[in-house]
């Protein structure tokens, strides 16, 4: 996977899904034409944020976002979802 800079404006962050899930807990295989888009991923990018207000999410975090939210973007072959902090709906901290 090649280094990307992104460099979000205003509120919005860069954020790379995590794989849909393979397997069930129980260890049935999930064929790819029955898998549930991702809803969680990795940030790597975070705008200044808008209006002086800075962004509460940081290059790194874990989020949890709404099934549709942000906009879908394909760049060197990796995929990358653009959105609003808005969108954003919880961050995972893994204690």
């Amino acid at each position: 996977m090649s280094k990307v800079n992104f460099k979000p404006i205003n509120d919005r962050v860069v954020v790379r899904p995590l794989p849909a899930e393979e397997m069930t807990k129980g260890g049935i295989i999930i064929p790819d034409t029955a898998k549930e888009k991702p809803q969680q991923g990795e940030v790597i990018a975070v705008g200044p944020g808008k209006e002086g207000n800075k962004l509460n999410v940081h290059v790194g975090d874990r989020v949890l976002y709404g099934k549709y939210a942000g906009q879908e973007l394909n760049f060197n072959g990796d995929d990358y979802l653009i959105m609003r902090e808005d969108d954003i709906l919880v961050v995972v901290s893994e204690n």
